[in-house]
């Protein structure tokens, strides 16, 4: 009669599989289970095919911007605004230097629903061609103080040393000088009608504000393991900066800058209502409330309209940076 089979740990048997256990030995596992060691486990414990890749920061933000009504709404605002910015003619197709003395302060009329000015002119028109500048000062001159603020802020930030000490003290020397008083000064002196002066100036006084943010971005970047890393390694300065930095230190400027176009707006409305910004024949809300200002009693709509228009710009903006903000500002979610 022959001798039972024995049992040999280090030999399979039927429907058996052996694993290394990573001290010497073998382990026991079912043919299943050992098959299923080779798949990666899915959300429900199933097994799934390939992992998922891990999202960056910015594709992070846009799942979460998506779904957030506030960026929704002022990201709709804002493309309509820049649509009749663009083309006025879409949605006003009269002209709005065309003006009646007749219809001098009159209410609204059919075809005309803001009504007239003072000088006749259809304030409904004026209303729609107004954005068209006021939204042209505001991108031009928040890409112009986000461009010069970035390059001097990054390279204050990254290198350091007396070149940071002074921008530090040029920054500070802008700060402590009041907007609207520096607009009286600076703009007073100009007489041009177009809208490059007033961007000019506000991108000579915001520059500062985003110089400062870039560069304590740029300093909490440069510290980071990687950066570490690529300059052990040989980099130059300049692919740390492109490669390294900067992708991981433009988060806050983008926030900043999106909150400041709305100010920027506001800020053009204070200097035209002022007389030294916008002038016309230039057509701005700036000027359409500073001219219905005198007239509030008599004709409230001629300040109605160019007043809520630039409240409803300056809000979408604020609005939109603060949904961005929270979106790329890990710490708020």
């Amino acid at each position: 009669m022959p001798e039972p089979e024995r049992y040999d740990p280090l030999r399979p048997g039927k429907g058996e599989a052996i694993a290394p256990t990573g001290q010497g030995g073998a382990m026991d596992l079912a043919l299943e289970e050992a098959e299923s060691l080779e798949k990666p486990l899915g959300p429900g414990g199933g097994a799934t095919g390939p992992q998922e890749k891990a999202r960056s920061l910015w594709s992070d933000a846009w799942q979460q911007l998506r779904r957030n009504p506030v960026f929704i709404l002022s990201a709709l605002l804002i493309a309509f605004l820049v649509v009749i910015a663009i083309w006025p003619q879409l949605i006003a197709d009269g002209d709005p230097l065309r003006c009646d003395l007749s219809k001098s302060q009159q209410g609204p009329a059919s075809g005309h629903p803001f009504g007239f000015d003072t000088q006749g002119c259809d304030v409904y028109t004026r209303t729609v061609y107004g954005a068209r500048a006021s939204i042209t000062v505001g991108v031009c001159a928040t890409v112009g103080a986000a461009l010069l603020g970035s390059f001097l802020g990054g390279l204050a930030g990254f290198f350091g040393g007396w070149g940071d000490a002074l921008l530090s003290r040029v920054a500070d020397i802008f700060f402590g000088i009041p907007v609207v008083l520096g607009g009286l000064v600076f703009l007073s002196v100009v007489t041009s009608t177009t809208v490059w002066p007033v961007v000019g100036f506000i991108v000579l006084l915001g520059w500062p504000q985003i110089a400062r943010i870039a560069r304590g971005s740029v300093i909490t970047a440069k510290q980071n393991d990687y950066v570490q890393a690529a300059r052990a390694l040989g980099a130059s300065n300049s692919r740390m900066m492109l490669r390294h930095v900067a992708p991981n230190a433009v988060a806050p400027v983008i926030v900043v800058a999106t909150i400041a176009l709305g100010t920027y707006i506001a800020l053009e409305a204070t200097l035209s209502f002022l007389g030294v910004g916008l002038r016309p024949p230039t057509v701005s809300w700036g000027i359409d409330i500073s001219n219905a200002a005198s007239q509030i009693r008599n004709a409230p709509h001629m300040l109605l309209y160019p007043a809520g228009a630039l409240s409803l710009t300056v809000l979408a903006f604020i609005m939109l940076g603060d949904a961005v903000r929270d979106a790329l500002d890990p710490k708020l979610r």
